[in-house]
């Protein structure tokens, strides 16, 4: 079939199998290109399929010759209807990756349930004995708790007063002003519940339990802090509360990890274009602003540089790593640099509809976001027919 990207808000329907297979094989070559890294021999990656899971992924297996478990919730395909795009993303990655003799074997399910753990022990068990590197990189807006069996659905508001900003819609770059109403208690601890340190906590016990962390193991979750102009939406917001929860998180895993004399860090990375920074408002007219200055300065990263830079420069040096004071890792210090966030902070003043066009990069951000389906790929051909019906390799049932 011929797939072309069709559009609700915020959201892309459709995904492309070639383009997603091509944007992970440059990614492959990137972090090739760079050189071996001394890291992990053997990883888990829970939520492996798309953005910073998919790049640890990627750097874990041709960085370091990791053997990989990726853990996932995506679509499969059906006749004349295309997969999610972490499900092509995965299909390409374990396609190269078992012709490089590497090995990968992925669980596709709820993460947050108690038999897609267990599935995942199981199968380390059988293959790979332990572990020496976890990768928590779950976005999901909604957890069905295991134990409760509640529903928790998470919320983009601010707390305290509404918040009223400017947005841009990325299709058309129309740049109005848009108001948030606070949050309740109940939207604090919903938001916590899907997006902080508890589902974090219960897979590190569960792999510990079972002895599967190898001694030293390291484990990893993504974070967010970004500037001032979007914290009463982002950092001070429900979203930022339930960030708090995963960065103190960190500390308590850490206690348990002593006595493999493991680790437990928070990495804070970059504002980078993705399905879920798409849908929170003021955030992509900020990214179209950073990126044109980091474009301008040249020192723009993309996920996988992101990522790269994390093992090379951070986790795996032979040297203590390096974090913030409040025991962070900062991988976000180029977005965060003074000058940066200065410039960023003039532009915004200026941003219209009108002048957006030459001083954002909202093309870049459209490029980006199509490309997140695997479409806008260079070296694909849109207009050749393709098959949608792609399998996982290493899928395991």
């Amino acid at each position: 079939m011929i797939i072309e990207p069709r559009m609700r808000g915020f959201i892309c329907l459709t995904a492309h199998p070639e383009g997603c297979a091509q944007n992970v094989k440059n990614q492959i070559e990137y972090v090739k290109s760079k050189g071996a890294i001394n890291g992990p021999k053997k990883v888990l990656v829970i939520g492996a399929s798309t953005g910073f899971g998919l790049a640890s992924r990627i750097t874990s297996a041709y960085g370091s010759n990791a053997a990989t478990i990726g853990v996932f919730f995506e679509k499969a395909p059906s006749e004349g209807k295309t997969a999610s795009p972490g499900w092509y993303n995965t299909a390409a990655f374990e396609k190269e990756a078992h012709a490089a003799g590497l090995y990968a074997k992925s669980i596709n399910g709820d993460a947050f349930s108690k038999e897609i753990k267990q599935k995942t022990i199981d199968l380390i068990k059988a293959d790979l004995g332990q572990i020496d590197l976890v990768i928590y990189s779950l976005a999901s807006p909604v957890r069905k708790h295991p134990e409760t069996e509640v529903l928790h659905r998470s919320t983009l508001k601010p707390i305290g007063s509404t918040y009223t900003n400017k947005t841009v819609d990325f299709h058309t770059g129309n740049i109005t002003n848009i108001s948030i109403e606070p949050a309740t208690d109940d939207d604090i601890a919903n938001t916590i519940a899907v997006m902080g340190g508890e589902d974090w906590t219960m897979w590190i016990e569960a792999l510990k339990a079972e002895n599967l962390l190898a001694e030293g193991a390291t484990t990893v979750a993504y974070s967010y802090i970004g500037p001032a102009l979007t914290e009463p939406v982002y950092r001070k917001g429900t979203i930022g509360r339930a960030k708090d929860d995963l960065e103190a998180t960190a500390f308590k895993i850490a206690d348990q990890l002593k006595d493999i004399n493991g680790k437990a860090f928070v990495s804070v990375n970059k504002a980078l274009v993705t399905q879920a920074s798409s849908a929170i408002p003021v955030i992509p007219l900020y990214i179209s602003l950073l990126y044109k200055i980091m474009k301008e300065e040249g020192i723009h990263e993309g996920t996988i540089e992101q990522i790269q830079r994390l093992y090379a420069e951070r986790l795996y040096t032979g040297a203590e790593v390096l974090v913030d004071e409040k025991g962070r890792i900062r991988i976000d210090d180029l977005e965060m640099r003074e000058d940066v966030q200065a410039k960023v902070a003039k532009l915004w003043e200026e941003a219209t509809t009108e002048t957006l066009p030459a001083i954002g990069d909202l093309p870049g951000y459209r490029s980006d976001f199509l490309s997140l389906f695997g479409f806008e790929v260079d070296q694909v051909d849109y207009q050749k027919e393709t098959n949608e019906m792609v399998k996982i390799e290493g899928l395991v049932d």
